[in-house]
């Protein structure tokens, strides 16, 4: 690698101003002077109060409401005896998720944890994980040793199998609300973690309708660094929310939000398919000139994801006004705004993520049907309108054309849209002026 770099550098493939940037930064880090980290300062570093309180608030602003029909917010004090049960429902390592490394931090709290500490006295909160998730090809993380830190649990044999479920399905049969986890375990995602299958791993569709038969209230809360496929969860839970994997204050978050004391505003940064089989699927396809809703793709299953990019729900509701534009014509050099209102209908204060989205109509090549060109995320109380302005310029229109090799802009038609995902129909229209042009890019109107 060193003789690579030095003859490199000789024929000038290496740029001494990168090299210059590079030692610039460690000289002014002191990495030359302390190369290694100070462990007692990043364990203080890490423990601090301040961060823990902005892990939190990241994990709250993060989480998408996928489901809800009426279950959530739950009133605390309203059920004397609470479940938390599944896998991950007292599991730091899966709370953390892949490439955490420390698993045994105490600051990090589960999602038990959280709502045991959440409730108080207002109720008696106990957890049994009912299953085990396992992969069937072990991690090769497995394998790295760290000093003083726990091994991940063994696989469990067929007699503590039937325990641990029997043990979860008595505790919820004399619990008066069971939040039930489901998901994947940290390390069924992120490096060497891909899967052939989006359903629920091991035997949380068995604990998941022994649950529900019970007939007590169930709220879910699901895990993973993925979409998952959750067809008849979403059929027969009455509320779902979605955390991802929520760090070290994950389980504080989790609670706060199922008891309404924060309001969840997240938005699927993906498209979420409703089977394996619909991969790739995502929201900026090019058109197949054939109806968007015409649904014959498939034959056994709806041909529209089970929810689209930029979903989520809150617990109230949001009205989202039409787009208006200050000037019809986007010319070279010059910038269209478009502006619309957003009203908090509902009865507590909320998040709605305003996204823009545009689609060229006709041009050099074929485009995608929508595109996301910008999202604002704001906070209204009840009854409140605010109005949130986009700016449309030469970057927003450009496109790579492989073929001409280099960034195009093609006057003509835009459709755009406004709303709360990429179904937006809150429709409006504006033009490119001036002839075809490409070039080396075109740069935002701000950074010329």
């Amino acid at each position: 690698m060193l003789a690579r770099t030095r003859s490199d550098s000789r024929c000038g493939l290496i740029s001494h101003q990168a090299v210059r940037r590079i030692l610039i930064a460690k000289f002014t880090m002191g990495l030359f002077e302390r190369p290694f980290v100070d462990e007692a300062q990043a364990r203080r570093t890490l423990a601090d109060p301040g961060h823990r309180d902005a892990a939190q608030q990241a994990a709250e602003r993060s989480f998408v409401l996928l489901k809800n029909d009426g279950a959530l917010p739950l009133r605390a004090g309203a059920n004397a005896h609470v479940a938390v049960i599944g896998a991950s429902a007292n599991s730091k390592r899966d709370m953390l998720g892949p490439w955490a490394f420390q698993y045994d931090l105490p600051e990090t709290v589960t999602v038990f944890e959280g709502v045991r500490d959440r409730l108080g006295r207002a109720a008696t909160v106990e957890t049994a994980p009912g299953v085990q998730l396992k992969r069937n090809v072990p991690s090769m993380f497995e394998s790295i040793t760290i000093p003083g830190q726990a091994k991940p649990e063994p696989r469990w044999d067929a007699a503590r199998t039937t325990r641990e479920f029997d043990a979860a399905l008595a505790l919820a049969k004399r619990s008066d609300l069971i939040i039930l986890t489901l998901g994947e375990s940290e390390d069924m995602s992120g490096e060497g973690a891909s899967r052939s299958d989006l359903t629920l791993p091991g035997d949380q569709m068995k604990l998941f309708d022994a649950v529900m038969a019970l007939g007590k209230p169930v709220v879910v809360v699901t895990m993973s660094g993925r979409p998952l496929a959750l067809g008849a969860v979403l059929e027969r839970a009455p509320a779902v929310l979605h955390t991802w994997f929520g760090g070290t204050r994950g389980g504080t978050a989790i609670a706060r939000t199922l008891f309404g004391d924060v309001n969840p505003g997240g938005k699927l940064p993906v498209t979420w398919p409703r089977s394996v089989g619909q991969v790739p699927i995502y929201y900026a396809h090019n058109t197949t000139h054939m109806p968007q809703d015409q649904g014959k793709r498939y034959w056994d299953i709806p041909s529209t994801p089970q929810f689209e990019f930029g979903y989520g729900l809150s617990y109230t509701r949001f009205t989202i006004g039409a787009p208006k534009l200050d000037t019809p014509v986007l010319q070279p050099g010059g910038r269209v705004t478009v502006s619309t209102t957003v009203t908090n209908s509902g009865d507590r204060a909320g998040d709605e993520v305003v996204q823009l989205y545009i689609h060229q109509q006709a041009g050099r090549a074929s485009r995608p049907v929508r595109e996301l060109k910008g999202f604002q995320r704001v906070t209204l109380k009840p009854g409140e309108t605010r109005t949130v302005s986009f700016t449309l310029d030469e970057s927003s229109v450009q496109y790579w054309n492989a073929a001409e090799r280099g960034w195009v802009i093609d006057p003509g038609t835009f459709d755009i849209w406004v709303g709360s995902s990429s179904n937006a129909q809150n429709h409006g229209q504006f033009s490119v002026g001036g002839a075809p042009r490409t070039g080396r890019g075109f740069l935002p109107n701000a950074t010329r």
